[in-house]
Parts: structure tokens; sequence; C-alpha cells
């Protein structure tokens, strides 16, 4: 058994952050079910040259920059739905989904909408980019605007994945807000939906903002947040008798700070619900030789978790982080933008003779 067939083999659903092709056939092979998209992946992508075909043809098509960002898109997510596609049918959709990130130049401060403007272009959008897909996960942030879009899309049979999740209180909105969709449905028999849990940026955040953390806490606050808001969403649907499992993406696995192992947190959550986690995390889990066991139940010391809760302001760290998310969420848009500007110039004389 190799390390990733153990994480799946003690209850891990392994999903890969990352929809090129070549990635996405490996990481099947080590026993991945699913994937997700967002343009930094786009864009790393179009870097590597491999894909000046598909931009040809939307070139050829009369597409602008915006249309080919997203016909781009959506044609890699394809092609990833349709290798995870027999996992979704086995599974009776419970599994198997490659998720796609909607426009995030709705967050951007700069983009002249208000916040119900951005809400209903994520219900539009929602709807659009959902169309005709069985195993096709929809993320919308953990917004104001996003949040408020999230019933509407649940109501109307979207499956759905929150993401830019760090804190309890945007966990909670977001899933009663999608609870109340999903009860507007005249079926339940289908409705699935996630909820991505930031994990390393956390730490990454009390290793500069709270540095008299005691080496105990300091590279756990964001395994505790994660496995406290886990549990709360067990104990949230246990009740409710649902076909199909609503379950938290472990997301943002891969180790950042100095001197962690590269498995630090595909270890410290295995057992349960779904991992996310980048193709280089993966690399080095496979190549550690190291099998896994469940460990998502365990939490560190009492003292521990008392220091943590007298240190960390929460609100203040929630504040921050998405802040710096929503940067990290539009900028990259921009830049994939940039980049198929850049191309276009190349591949135009090409393309159009």
């Amino acid at each position: 058994m190799t390390p990733l067939e153990s994480l799946v083999a003690c209850g891990t659903k392994l999903w890969l952050d990352s929809i090129d092709p070549d990635e996405v056939q490996r990481n099947r092979a080590w026993g991945a079910s699913g994937a997700t998209s967002n343009p930094i992946i786009v864009a790393d992508l179009i870097k590597t040259g491999r894909f000046d075909h598909l931009l040809a043809e939307g070139i050829r098509a009369g597409l602008d920059n915006d249309r080919l960002a997203w016909h781009l898109t959506d044609r890699l997510v394809r092609q990833a739905q349709e290798v995870f596609l027999p996992v979704w049918q086995e599974s009776f959709g419970d599994n198997g989904y490659v998720s796609f990130e909607l426009d995030p130049l709705l967050e951007d401060p700069d983009t002249p909408l208000s916040q119900a403007e951005r809400t209903a272009r994520y219900i539009e959008l929602g709807k659009k980019w959902s169309k005709g897909h069985q195993n096709r996960m929809i993320k919308v942030p953990a917004t104001p605007a996003g949040l408020a879009a999230v019933e509407e899309l649940a109501a109307v049979g979207v499956t759905l994945n929150v993401t830019l999740v760090f804190s309890e209180d945007q966990y909670r909105t977001a899933r009663d807000n999608i609870w109340r969709g999903a009860q507007r449905r005249t079926r339940l028999d289908g409705f699935k939906s996630v909820y991505s849990i930031f994990v390393s940026r956390l730490d990454v955040y009390t290793h500069k903002h709270v540095p008299t953390l005691s080496p105990a806490a300091q590279g756990q606050v964001g395994i505790v947040n994660a496995k406290h808001i886990w549990r709360l969403n067990r104990q949230f649907w246990a009740d409710k008798n649902l076909p199909l499992k609503q379950e938290m993406i472990f997301a943002s696995t891969g180790a950042k700070l100095p001197g962690d192992i590269p498995w630090k947190y595909v270890e410290a959550f295995a057992g349960s619900d779904i991992e996310t986690n980048p193709p280089a995390t993966n690399r080095e889990v496979q190549e550690s030789g190291r099998l896994f066991t469940r460990h998502v139940d365990e939490l560190p010391p009492k003292e521990v978790l008392d220091e943590i809760a007298a240190k960390v302001d929460m609100a203040r760290l929630e504040a921050v982080l998405m802040e710096e998310g929503i940067k990290k969420f539009a900028d990259p848009l921009k830049a994939l933008l940039a980049l198929i500007a850049q191309r276009r110039l190349e591949l135009e004389p090409v393309a159009t003779s």
C-alpha cells in the first residue's frame, strides 16, 4: 500500500488542487477522486505552452481576453470531470467532483457593483457554469455577496463548494443559507455541499501576528480551528438523514512554515471528509513512504487549546485573512487576463493565418 492509498483507506477523500491533465491522471492513479481549479492554476498551465492550441482555437472564434480565459478554464475543468465521472457514478454523486471557481473580480474593490449586484451576478454565473454538468461543483467565496447567493443557488440545484472559509461564523452562515435553499427543492436525493476551510494560512498569520504563542501552540491554530468546525459540521448534519454527505474540505494543506514536514496537514486531517492537496504535496507524501491512520479526531492537549483561545483573536484573524484572501482571489484573474493578452499577441498571427 502506498502512502496516498493508506490515506484514502483510512477514510479521506483525496482531491487534487490542480486541473493539469497530466497531474489529474497521475493523481487519479494514486487514489485521488476529485479536483479543483482557480485562475492561478490556469495561468500556470498557459505558461507551459501546452495549451496554445486551445488559446488559438478561441482566438479564431473571435473571443476577447475575458471570454478566452473562461473558455479555457471550462475546457480544462471538463477534461478533469471526464476523468472523475466514474467516481461520481460509482458513489451516486457523493464524490468525483471538479470545482469551478466563479469570477473572482466580483470581489475586486475596484469593481463598481453594490453587494446586491454582486450577489445577483454570483447567482447568474453559478447557474450558467453548472448547467448540464453532473460532477461539477461551483465555488462561491464566503464573502457577504457570496454568502447571500448560496441559498438561491442551492434551491435551484447547484452543487456548491463554499471557499475562503476561515471562521466558525462564516461556516455557519454558509451552511444555514445552503440548507435553507436545499429545503426549497422538491427532492434532496442529489443535494451535496462542501465547505472549504483554509488551514495553513491561519498558521502563517499567527507566526507573523501572534509570536507569543508557545512552540507547542504555534503552527496548530489552523488545525485546531478546522477540526472544531469539522465537528460542528458533523453534528449539524447527523440527524438530517440525507443520502449524500455534506462535508468539509480541508484546503490550503501545503506546509508553509519553516521546519514543517510536507505531510503535516495531510496527516492531521487523515480519516474523514476531503483533503484538497497541491500536486507537490501529494508527490512528497508518496515519496515519504509513510502510512497514514485516522487523526482527524485528535486535538492538542488542553493547555495548548486554552493558550490558543486566550491569545488568538479569531475575529481579527478572520478580518485580516479575508482581506488578504480577497486580494489573492481577484489578483490572479487579473494576472491571467494579462497573460492571455500577451499570448494573444504571440499566437494571433498564427491562429488567424
